[in-house]
């Protein structure tokens, strides 16, 4: 039977990876999200990891913009800056722009 403790380490030093936290305790991904049912702080445990992770990605991606690399500010701007008007938007028209025509066929 793994332990509580364990598997919050596991969850930790796979940074909230649940198949590589797996893997490391010999069970199964799901043998994973039952324990975390049963126990508060594994579920805990899964959160903070994965929120730790995040943050650093979110380090690396500033890094990258501070080095001036376009596709992070562009990707940056695309999706936390779009009340500023960087949104990308698809529009449907139909042949060379001209207006899209909709026929409803029916049997």
């Amino acid at each position: 039977m793994i332990s509580k403790e364990n598997y919050i380490d596991a969850i930790h030093k796979s940074r909230g990876l649940l198949t590589a936290a797996a893997d490391a305790l010999g069970c199964s991904r799901g043998a994973i999200y039952e324990a975390a049912k049963r126990h508060p702080e594994i579920q805990q445990a899964i959160e903070d990891a994965r929120e730790r992770t995040t943050d650093l990605a979110e380090g690396k991606l500033f890094q990258k913009i501070n080095e001036g690399d376009n596709t992070a500010i562009i990707f940056y701007l695309k999706t936390q800056a779009k009340k500023r008007g960087y949104v990308e938007r698809q529009e449907v028209t139909g042949a060379e722009g001209t207006e899209l025509t909709v026929r409803v066929i029916r049997e």
